[in-house]
């Protein structure tokens, strides 16, 4: 059986995790540090699909804060869901269905206008199988995104590691933001690059270590905007 990070895309190991912890986790940022870039490329009227949403408040914050009206969630992990779904069973803007985010057949194709993702594709990145299982989640997004829909991956994944596989996998057209590794929820004074600024990215991204100089601190969010081309390698 596997174990620590290669069981991440297992739902047993998500299972046990959110039966011993319940409480609320955001990996990697809160909704408050990324919502300058939610506003940004996330329009306020449409459908939004929050994948590996675990026991996140960060879809709360979406409609508390945010404002936004629809936000469906998915996790593999039937334990969270049905946490969540007792949790918020009085809120009809936030949704909550167990869901393996490589098999989403009970979505229609073009079903969401936006994808988010913090961690999810990093999970499976980490199971055996990776990469094969990464293509197949990406080509599910790809899939039920609207025509130009954004998938909003935040990753400590670095351009050398992601570019390559979120092209091979769908197409694309890629924008790329920085965040710091905050530990709390205040802005830094100096940040090392402003949020809402996409950083400079070229074919193979080396553009971004000259920018911001090796192995930055930094969360790296993608945005993935969802091209319909004649050798699209996917079809809705």
């Amino acid at each position: 059986m596997a174990t620590g990070t290669q069981a991440y895309g297992e739902s047993w190991y998500w299972d046990n995790r959110y039966t011993n912890e319940p409480g609320p986790f955001d990996w990697y940022q809160k909704y408050i540090t990324l919502a300058p870039i939610i506003n940004l490329y996330v329009p306020k009227n449409q459908s939004i699909l929050v994948v590996g949403s675990g026991n996140s408040a960060f879809s709360q914050g979406m409609v508390d804060e945010g404002g936004y009206k629809d936000v469906v969630n998915i996790d593999i992990s039937s334990v969270v869901i049905d946490a969540m779904q007792k949790k918020y069973r009085d809120r009809p803007q936030l949704k909550y269905l167990k869901m393996d985010v490589r098999d989403m057949s009970a979505f229609a194709s073009e079903t969401f206008g936006s994808v988010i993702d913090k961690g999810t594709l990093d999970s499976i990145l980490c199971g055996n199988n990776s990469r094969q299982h990464a293509t197949k989640m990406l080509e599910e997004i790809w899939r039920v995104l609207k025509a130009k829909g954004v998938y909003i991956l935040v990753t400590y994944g670095a351009p050398l590691y992601r570019l390559r596989l979120l092209r091979d996998s769908c197409s694309w057209t890629i924008k790329l933001h920085v965040i710091e590794k905050l530990a709390s929820e205040e802005k830094s004074v100096n940040p090392l690059w402003e949020l809402t600024k996409p950083i400079p990215l070229n074919n193979d991204g080396s553009s971004v270590d000259e920018t911001l100089g090796l192995n930055p601190d930094v969360h790296y969010i993608y945005i993935c905007t969802k091209e319909i081309s004649a050798n699209s390698n996917v079809k809705a």
